[in-house]
């Protein structure tokens, strides 16, 4: 992320969920909080209703948070960069930037001025829609305050310009000089509860536990002295390379831990398809999700209330799980089916307890070396905490960045993947609804919760209604290039003419199955959030009805 190394690299807030009460101005893009961050979101509105701080939204859509926003940018699905590099361009227009901070912390900013230079409020109006004016008056606003604080999920990182999108965040943060101290930074909000220590332990495919890259050598030598056996030099595979690579029959099994991605994942019957494939595909999951309904082994898991060990939340803080009940039947903690996975295979794996685990993890990850279980017991501690006595460390980058200096990085704006044309008129984003999560795992089997939003309903604008002929409750078919699905209208004016939105949640009208798998380069995230559909009348309920 503009070279501000590790931290920032794996997705990490760079401050704490606290601090965004007490922050001048926030700016919320690509986040619905309110929906997909409901405990958090209560931060922003308390900082917003209790001290008065200006909330800026940029979201196409009419999200909740828009009712306490000072400034609603509503721009065109996939065109947050230009939209960015507007703000940028008037923030040194009108000598808002923080040139000493600039200047101390900072390099390569003349290359990016030269760049943002292009994007006048005018042109930026002309890309994204977003009025001229408004984009001067957000501009002004975050320019302007003392300690403002950046805030986005995934409607900024699924794009095959999502690592672009971040670092131009990167960017708008470091032009200002927000960063490194309490109420700033750019803070990525965790989609699940524990995808921050997933990452940190090693679940990327170019690193290591804490993030130490599988290509130095260093790294390599100590990570064989600690487990006694050679490792690959190669970068691995991400999940979408994985994908494809088992539909071309260059991978013959696959281990799926917690995850559907027959529901989840883009162009869900490119995924159908190559797992259908595989010679072997074993799956270890809570309850038998669709995935694990096509595996040929499923390994029943402990959920989170039957077993003990640690997560690590959005904002880098580790905290204690413990263990409230047993497992039903023979269900085991996933540290006790690997161990024995591992034992069957040869190795020689002697892990009688998590802690015992958590003691390997802090020799071999740097910023949790400080963190024990006995510390754990009356606290929770945010990495890195490099040695027993550390308080760890609730803000990122005080005093320098990891790398040193804060890297500008000259961005152009990018179209998406995918455009409309007559064949397929309309733009689709996706995103989540409150009351279910993921793939409806978990939610889709809790009754009380599942009332609240039993089926899928995709939104649509009273304009684009009127002129289709569609009801609200009516069904319709959306199509794209890659399958279609029958679902429900909500007529709402929360979406723009010509753009639908449908939840990904529902495996019956499942918005993966239109979604297309076009990678970003860099992170091999699929654009998710925008691809070219049609929407046509039904003359009867499908198979919803």
């Amino acid at each position: 992320m503009a070279g501000l190394a590790v931290s920032l690299g794996s997705g990490a807030m760079t401050n704490s969920i606290a601090e965004m009460e007490d922050a001048e101005v926030l700016i919320v893009i690509g986040s619905n909080t309110t929906i997909a961050h409901p405990v958090l979101a209560t931060f922003v509105k308390q900082g917003v209703v209790r001290k008065g701080a200006q909330l800026i939204v940029i979201d196409p859509r009419r999200i909740p948070l828009v009712d306490q926003s000072a400034i609603w940018l509503r721009q065109r699905p996939g065109t947050d960069i230009a939209l960015i590099n507007g703000l940028m361009h008037t923030i040194i227009k009108e000598n808002l930037a923080d040139t000493a901070f600039i200047a101390e912390r900072c390099e390569n900013f003349e290359e990016m001025r030269k760049v943002v230079e292009g994007y006048s409020p005018e042109r930026v109006e002309e890309i994204t829609g977003v009025p001229a004016g408004e984009i001067v008056k957000a501009a002004r606003l975050y320019g302007q305050a003392g300690k403002a604080m950046i805030l986005y999920t995934m409607g900024i990182t699924q794009h095959t310009h999502g690592t672009d999108n971040v670092k131009s965040l990167a960017n708008l943060a470091m032009l200002t000089g927000n960063f490194g101290r309490p109420s700033t930074g750019v803070n990525p909000l965790r989609g699940q509860n524990n995808v921050q220590g997933a990452c940190d332990m090693g679940g990327l495919p170019n690193v290591l536990p804490g993030y130490q890259p599988v290509i130095d050598e260093t790294v390599r030598a100590k990570f064989e002295a600690l487990w006694k056996a050679p490792l690959d030099a190669r970068v691995g595979m991400t999940l979408t390379d994985a994908m494809t690579a088992a539909a071309d029959g260059r991978i013959k099994g696959v281990f799926i831990m917690g995850e559907n991605p027959v529901v989840s994942d883009a162009d869900s019957h490119h995924v159908m398809a190559a797992l259908k494939k595989l010679d072997f595909l074993v799956v270890q999951d809570i309850f038998l999700t669709e995935t694990a309904a096509m595996a040929d082994v499923v390994l029943p898991a402990a959920c989170f209330a039957e077993k003990d060990g640690t997560f690590s939340n959005t904002e880098r803080r580790v905290q204690r799980v413990r263990k409230a009940v047993n497992p039903p039947g023979q269900a085991l903690a996933d540290w006790q089916i690997l161990t024995a996975l591992a034992n069957v295979m040869g190795l020689d794996w002697k892990y009688e307890s998590p802690q015992a685990i958590f003691e390997e993890i802090r020799v071999a990850t740097p910023s949790y070396a400080g963190i024990t279980y006995e510390r754990l017991e009356k606290e929770t501690l945010q990495w890195p905490c490099p040695t027993a006595d550390h308080p760890g460390t609730p803000i990122l980058h005080v005093g320098r960045f990891s790398r040193g200096k804060g890297l500008f990085a000259p961005i152009e704006h990018q179209e998406p993947f995918e455009l409309t044309d007559e064949a397929y008129p309309m733009t689709l984003t996706t995103g989540r609804v409150l009351y279910q999560y993921h793939t409806r795992t978990m939610t889709g089997r809790c009754a009380g919760v599942n009332d609240m939003a039993p089926v899928a309903k995709m939104e649509m604008n009273p304009a684009d209604s009127a002129r289709m002929q569609v009801v609200d409750g009516e069904f319709v078919q959306v199509s794209s290039r890659r399958g279609h699905i029958e679902v429900r209208v909500e007529v709402t004016e929360s979406v723009r003419e010509g753009v639908v939105f449908i939840p990904f949640h529902y495996a019956e009208a499942s918005a993966n199955a239109l979604t297309v798998a076009a990678l970003d380069p860099v992170a091999k995230i699929p654009e998710y959030k925008v691809c070219a559909v049609k929407v046509e009348k039904r003359p009867q309920p499908g198979l919803h009805g």
